[in-house]
């Protein structure tokens, strides 16, 4: 298993969007594909880290992000 993660380009990077799953809405800062691998199997994804209005960033699948 590896601890390895990389930085994904996007298009709405820095740009206003939604998360689909919350619907909160934020400042997209990064794309990341990270491990997240449980009990032994090694699994990537890529996740959207969002700047919420309270400054707070949270995490969501790229998959859920749409622009506002």
């Amino acid at each position: 298993m590896s601890d390895r993660y990389e930085y994904v380009p996007h298009r709405l990077l820095r740009r206003r969007v939604r998360d689909i799953a919350s619907g909160i809405e934020g400042e997209l800062m990064a794309v990341i594909n990270e491990n997240v691998s449980d009990a032994g199997v090694e699994r990537w994804m890529e996740l959207a880290y969002i700047r919420g209005a309270s400054g707070r960033e949270f995490t969501t699948s790229i998959a859920n992000v749409q622009p506002v």
